[in-house]
């Protein structure tokens, strides 16, 4: 396959300017550039802009792919919606990456795996993914706890990925929900590569997830309580276009405030989380090939029925039966010979079950004889054993 690589930049929060676009179209002719968006693909060459740099200029969101095996999705929110305290917990080496720049957090997120068979789903990626930005800035850590885990999951494609004194490095601090992951979740954990055994690992002991906003009325009463001056300057920095980053930063602060703190469960370490994984993936295999086996026993032994039911049937009419092959072999047709040779087939299962295997042959050697000027249905004959 020739080389590919995709780009894509979201402008969430605020479009861009007609200024701001004559900028980016200098790094491309060919990009699809709008007020809101990015798109370029490259087959040849490669992009002249710095998407780190992008990202914290002009953009909320990035996707890249490469036929290669890379996979990078970046992501830009307020900085009063994560901390990079926060962040940084689950930083690892090039797979999870944190920063600051101006009022915003950039995180960077990617997977590589060059022996990954290429998926060319680049135009449905971002949007699947990019829910994840609203749930990090409401205070769900569970996308970058996911980012963490499918960062090291690598050790499972990878033995030399990491060092081995990383093993008795202890996890970050897991969130609750990892068993109810959302659908932007899934998608992020898909596009990372996270493995689904290390998942449901990790997550055994994630609490479950308390949703604040599932009452409207706590939100009401919340809302209620602000102060009018608070209440005025939100509403002037929604008119002066800054409604998604207000809407970010005030369900990050009722978050904060409403939902009632979960004790964290125990840390555990790299080595814990690997080795259940290989246990519960080695007995899950276990399972589906016994499983197979059971399912293959069960096809078998129900196909042994249905023949021995045919040729029950079959016996009750064996005459009839030799009657209807001399018949359907004088229609000529190479369906009607395929259908003769099944009937054969059956007669023959008959006469093995009923001991009077020689009497099928003499018969069979005459209707070879019979038929001896029709190669097709020799050849298929000599095909079936007959």
């Amino acid at each position: 396959m020739s080389e590919y690589q995709y780009y894509e930049f979201l402008a969430l929060d605020r479009p861009l300017d007609a200024r701001q676009q004559a900028e980016l179209r200098s790094l491309s002719t060919r990009a699809r550039i709008t007020a809101t968006s990015f798109v370029n693909e490259y087959h040849w060459g490669d992009f002249r802009g710095n998407p780190r740099q992008l990202m914290e200029r002009y953009y909320d969101a990035h996707l890249y792919l490469a036929n290669w095996g890379t996979r990078r999705i970046m992501l830009r929110m307020p900085r009063s919606v994560l901390d990079l305290d926060v962040a940084e917990q689950y930083c690892l080496d090039h797979q999870v990456v944190a920063w600051t720049s101006g009022e915003h957090l950039v995180l960077d997120l990617t997977s590589d795996d060059e022996y990954s068979d290429w998926e060319d789903d680049a135009p449905e990626s971002l949007s699947a993914i990019v829910g994840i930005r609203s749930e990090l800035a409401a205070g769900d850590h569970r996308p970058l706890y996911l980012a963490w885990l499918a960062g090291y999951g690598t050790w499972e494609r990878d033995e030399y990925a990491f060092d081995p004194t990383e093993d008795d490095e202890l996890e970050p601090p897991l969130p609750p929900g990892l068993r109810t992951l959302t659908a932007a979740q899934r998608a992020l954990g898909d596009f990372l590569r996270l493995d689904h055994d290390l998942l449901t690992v990790a997550a055994e002991i994630s609490p479950p997830l308390e949703q604040a906003t599932d009452d409207p009325r706590q939100l009401t009463a919340w809302v209620t309580n602000l102060s009018p001056a608070e209440k005025d300057h939100l509403l002037v920095r929604i008119l002066q276009g800054r409604s998604a980053t207000v809407r970010m930063e005030m369900l990050c602060r009722f978050q904060d405030e409403s939902t009632q703190s979960v004790p964290s469960p125990p840390r555990r370490t790299i080595a814990d989380l690997l080795d259940q994984t290989a246990r519960r993936r080695a007995e899950r295999h276990h399972q589906e090939s016994r499983q197979r086996a059971e399912e293959d026993a069960r096809r078998k032994q129900a196909r042994a029925l249905a023949r021995e039911q045919r040729l029950d049937e079959l016996a009750r009419d064996k005459e009839g039966a030799w009657s209807k092959v001399d018949a359907m072999i004088g229609t000529r047709k190479p369906t009607e010979y395929d259908a003769a040779v099944s009937l054969l087939t059956d007669l023959r299962a008959l006469a093995e079950r009923d001991a009077r295997s020689h009497e099928f042959a003499q018969r069979a050697a005459a209707l070879r004889q019979q038929h001896a000027r029709k190669p097709s249905l020799l050849e298929r004959l000599n095909h079936a054993d007959l």
